[in-house]
């Protein structure tokens, strides 16, 4: 499918769009790569691991709606994976964290449209549904610009569709760094938010994966989120440091004690296939989608009236020995 194609990754420096391009390079033959990103150093350094004939370096603001412009001339895709994701700082900066994620969102949606994009997915996140927090209100409105920007091409073939997921193993500024910096650094103790506390976990290269069959798989609208294993704070804790005791300090400003990934409000339009939900759109388009099959003809089921899918009542864990397993693979 990428093949001879121009992809666009906003974003591109960070931990997804680093993975993303690895991938592409590794099972396709793209004609181009465009790193789409702010930051020169990254950038700079992302080019000494990634220098294939391929690969184009594009300094750039999602908030720059000219300069997206003038970057997707020629794109067939784009990953939409920019964005500011730090809970509390979004909280203390909230103006800065809606010029990003929702201004630059329809940023993106714009230079698309105006250069015949084929497809474009937006990377969401789980913090998106019923959203407690200025990061994952910003989201959600990303979320819904995207779905809704299906009925902004007219006759063009130019689709949008959303990818949500949860924490990623290992990622900057996530729980296990940072636990793991504690230890290395001798701590007598790790803080814990609150015993009750669980999450979603998915690898950096199941996500990038997911993503990539949802290109193929992708009709316009949809929201894709994968089945994924959900784990206790507590025994992430246990699992990094078994001897540490924990130290209870409460949930920070925006955070929940467990994630959503579909909300109960939305199961009228939650479909349940083999290794992942689809929510379809709450608004009708142009042109009618069933969302109940998807273009590699895979076939969901319509989930029943008031199924949520939260991190708390997941029927798939992960163990202690499971987690460090899959730490010690990374």
């Amino acid at each position: 499918m990428f093949n001879g194609k121009n992809i666009l990754i906003t974003g591109g420096t960070g931990s997804f769009g680093k993975k993303y391009t690895q991938v592409l390079l590794q099972k396709y033959k793209p004609n181009k790569i465009i790193i789409y990103s702010r930051d020169e150093l990254k950038q700079y350094e992302m080019a000494q691991d990634f220098n294939d004939s391929c690969m184009r370096y594009f300094i750039g603001d999602v908030r720059d709606a000219d300069r997206l412009k003038k970057a997707m001339k020629d794109v067939d895709f784009v990953i939409h994976a920019a964005a500011l994701k730090h809970v509390p700082i979004a909280e203390y900066n909230p103006m800065e964290c809606i010029k990003t994620n929702i201004n630059g969102a329809q940023n993106v949606i714009d230079a698309a449209i105006e250069n015949k994009v084929e497809k474009i997915i937006a990377l969401s996140t789980d913090k998106a549904a019923n959203p407690i927090n200025l990061y994952g209100a910003t989201k959600l409105a990303s979320d819904k610009l995207f779905v809704a920007a299906n009925n902004l091409v007219g006759k063009q073939n130019t689709r949008f569709s959303v990818v949500r997921y949860g924490n990623v193993v290992c990622s900057r500024g996530s729980v296990i760094p940072f636990f793991q910096k504690l230890i290395k650094e001798g701590a007598s103790e790790l803080p814990i938010t609150d015993e009750k506390m669980t999450r979603f976990l998915i690898t950096l290269e199941d996500g990038v994966n997911f993503v990539l069959k949802n290109f193929e798989r992708m009709q316009g609208g949809e929201i894709f989120i994968p089945k994924i294993p959900s784990i206790k704070i507590v025994d992430l804790a246990k699992a990094l440091a078994p001897n540490l005791p924990h130290k209870n300090i409460g949930i920070r400003p925006g955070e929940k004690l467990h994630e959503i990934m579909c909300p109960a409000d939305d199961s009228h339009l939650t479909y349940e296939f083999d290794d992942h939900y689809v929510i379809a759109p709450t608004i009708k388009f142009s042109s009618p989608v069933e969302y109940d099959t998807n273009l590699l003809k895979e076939v969901g089921i319509h989930v029943k009236q008031g199924f949520e899918y939260n991190s708390g009542n997941n029927d798939k864990w992960l163990t202690e020995e499971d987690f460090l397993k899959l730490v010690e693979d990374l």
